[in-house]
């Protein structure tokens, strides 16, 4: 584990009053003294960042998960928290605080104190799609939060219970022709990629498909599995064990580019349908958090998915690593939001 470096003996700002130049009056004499004075204000202020990041962490870091436990956010929390704990010298408890497609747990860390204590994993519904789906959104993805890394590009599966019937989504899109209003479809949550993934394909396929939002992942899955839903568009994390033990038939992936890890399987739109937008997760801080901070956070996250070994676990997960400055992933933010709203848009979603 490596040490941490030592915190200034006289506390997080590096220079004290006493530094300042001594000159008559309040700031000095007239002008030149109160600049004097703003300039050295400016400087213990500048000084004191690399000293608060350099002696940060210095108690247990916090990263909330806003989806139960099982889902791909949970599984790559729980990687990066154990990473990150090694290189930070201290602990890195994950949270699962979920409810409301991510909302819940969003609104708590918009609320929780800026000291870098906090931190939450985001995807592309919580940030970029919410605002679109809810009209009382409790928080602005960009005003309430810091960008500190996009960590992946993620691609979701269609999935099947293997006995349904359909091995391909065109026996899938027959079988529910042939079955109108009785096939259901589950995501993880209202306003999901999920759930817009499923909008997407009964508009382009002309099927009628019933949504059932679950609150996440995990749950979403295991309904499929047994039965009680005959189609999901999943994260691989949660499906892909359920795939490959042949309980789960995937029929098409999302995105531009085959999975790496199912180089087998076909993207949408080479069998004709257009779900070819990809989604991406991140990892964001309360709004004001120190920027040498956030900083520091994302170069070491950055570390941990672009080695080779977390690159590979990372797709194993689902997600195919990326890593960015804060600056990048906040222009992220800024060009897909628009983009998803004009999806969510023409697959006639409305807001709620």
């Amino acid at each position: 584990m490596r040490a941490i470096a030592p915190r200034s003996p006289s506390g997080p700002s590096a220079v004290q009053p006493a530094s300042l130049p001594r000159r008559p009056g309040r700031w000095g004499g007239g002008a030149a003294g109160f600049l004097a004075g703003l300039a050295g204000m400016f400087l213990a202020f500048s000084v004191s960042l690399p000293v608060f990041s350099q002696g940060w962490p210095d108690k247990p870091v916090k990263l909330v998960a806003p989806y139960p436990p099982g889902g791909q956010t949970d599984l790559v929390s729980r990687f990066l928290a154990d990473r990150l704990a090694a290189v930070l010298g201290q602990a890195v408890i994950v949270e699962n605080k979920a409810g409301a497609q991510g909302i819940v747990g969003l609104e708590a860390v918009k609320n929780s104190p800026p000291d870098g204590s906090t931190f939450v994993y985001v995807n592309v519904s919580n940030i970029s799609i919410n605002p679109h789906v809810h009209v009382k959104l409790p928080y602005d993805g960009l005003r309430d939060f810091a960008p500190v890394s996009q960590i992946g590009l993620s691609v979701l599966a269609m999935v099947v219970p293997a006995n349904l019937g359909p091995k391909s989504l065109g026996e899938f899109i027959a079988y529910a022709k042939a079955n109108p209003g009785k096939v259901s479809f589950a995501s993880f949550g209202t306003g999901s990629t999920s759930h817009i993934y499923g909008e997407m394909l009964k508009g382009s396929a002309g099927i009628d498909m019933t949504h059932v939002p679950y609150k996440g992942a995990g749950p979403a899955t295991q309904d499929v599995v047994a039965g009680h839903a005959q189609m999901a568009i999943q994260d691989f994390a949660a499906v892909g064990p359920f795939v490959k033990s042949g309980r789960l038939i995937a029929l098409a992936v999302t995105g531009p580019k085959r999975w790496p890890a199912f180089p087998d399987l076909k993207t949408f739109a080479e069998l004709g349908q257009p779900l070819d937008i990809a989604g991406w997760n991140g990892i964001m801080a309360p709004a004001n958090t120190p920027k040498a901070v956030v900083e520091r956070m994302s170069a070491e996250i950055n570390k941990v998915i672009q080695s080779p070994d977390g690159r590979e676990r990372m797709l194993q997960m689902g997600l195919l690593a990326t890593g960015t400055t804060p600056d990048e992933f906040a222009e992220v933010i800024r060009r897909d939001t628009p983009r998803w709203g004009e999806v969510i848009r023409k697959a006639g979603i409305k807001p709620e």
